[in-house]
């Protein structure tokens, strides 16, 4: 059997299918649900360069072709949620990890989880910071919302104080139904069921479509 000169990499074929469902000329179909437009592209986490270059690409192509592409990094918000608590917040936490990891690594792990999981999980936490983003645009620019699509990016940033089907979980309702897609670096295990960075036990807990 001969194969394909320039054959595609999952990466860049699992682009080329959202692409292809976001121009739908019935409207953007990235879910099977109606009013329920979320999407999770999932990478290997070694392939976050790649990514990078096909999320480019991406924006190029749809920027030409009249979309709006709304990009957030879910490493941004947490670092302003960190900011906001102050520096003497930081310096605290930061010395006392480093004191507790001395110790044993996994204990200063645990203390940093138990400092940063209450600032970004559940719908007041980094959730409300991305519905918080899509809704203003969408509010102030309501004549492009047909045609905009939001791409959530640097979700290792995350790992290991969330996992990212609550973040999508919580955001449900708060997009004013603009099409969202998880930029999602792990592991796909079974059908439905991904693994955060490839390490974490694999969450069935998924609604949205998986690409590839």
């Amino acid at each position: 059997m001969t194969l394909p000169l320039f054959e595609q990499s999952p990466l860049r074929e699992a682009f080329a299918a959202l692409r292809r469902d976001l121009i739908n000329v019935d409207g953007p179909s990235i879910s099977t649900m109606r009013n329920y437009r979320f999407a999770i592209l999932q990478y290997e986490p070694s392939d976050e360069f790649k990514l990078r270059g096909e999320v480019q690409r991406l924006t190029t192509d749809l920027s030409a072709n009249g979309w709006m592409i709304i990009s957030v990094s879910l490493q941004k918000l947490l670092l302003d949620r960190v900011r906001a608590q102050g520096s003497e917040w930081v310096d605290r936490v930061t010395q006392m990890e480093r004191r507790m990891a001395d110790i044993e690594p996994a204990r200063g792990l645990n203390y940093l989880k138990s400092k940063l999981s209450p600032l970004i999980e559940g719908p007041d936490g980094i959730a409300a910071d991305c519905g918080r983003l899509i809704c203003e645009y969408a509010d102030n620019n309501p004549g492009t919302v047909d045609r905009t699509v939001v791409l959530i990016g640097r979700a290792g940033a995350l790992y290991p104080f969330i996992r990212t089907s609550a973040l999508l979980r919580h955001l449900d309702g708060r997009t004013r139904n603009v099409p969202v897609v998880l930029l999602y670096p792990g592991a796909r295990r079974g059908p439905a069921g991904l693994s955060f960075m490839g390490i974490l036990n694999p969450d069935n807990d998924y609604r949205p479509r998986i690409y590839p």
